[in-house]
């Protein structure tokens, strides 16, 4: 059984989101357990630059807390490698059989990741060279991995 962790700053608020989260969770539940892992957001007064490098650092000592041992984790950067539905889904299962079978996902806030987040990835993987707010991602990578599991499974989902 696959586990997957998705770690990730701050709640969904707008109920579209939450809607479509809980239906790819219920979806997902038929292929692995998978749980999500909302961390606050650390909410800064002022957009200045150091305000902002000081809430990345903050958040990322956050998601490196809860990241479980013996696991594998991927990152989710916009340099990361990109990666077709099919190539994300042989990822997935050759990760499962080789390295782990917990697999963690990570998804950034508003200002990204920090570099001590990457030095701790396995692997750093972009679903887009495109920016979209992090929670939108979040549903974005929740369809991903219904995708990537029925394609695994032989279903017609992805055609």
């Amino acid at each position: 059984m696959y586990n997957i962790n998705i770690i990730c700053i701050g709640k969904l608020k707008e109920r579209y989101l939450t809607e479509a989260c809980g239906e790819y969770l219920k979806r997902l539940n038929a292929y692995c357990s998978i749980k999500i892992i909302e961390l606050d957001e650390y909410r800064i007064t002022k957009s200045h630059e150091a305000d902002i490098k000081t809430a990345v650092k903050i958040e990322g000592e956050r998601i490196i807390k809860k990241i479980p041992p013996a696991s594998f984790t991927i990152g989710m950067f916009i340099d990361g490698k990109q990666l077709s539905s099919s190539a994300f889904a042989d990822k997935i299962s050759k990760t499962a059989l080789n390295k782990s079978s917990t697999i963690n996902f990570i998804i950034g806030g508003s200002y990204g990741l920090s570099d001590n987040v990457r030095k701790v990835c396995d692997e750093i993987i972009s679903l887009s060279p495109m920016t979209f707010p992090h929670q939108l991602f979040r549903i974005i990578l929740l369809e991903q991995l219904y995708r990537a599991f029925t394609i695994l499974n032989g279903g017609s989902y992805h055609k």
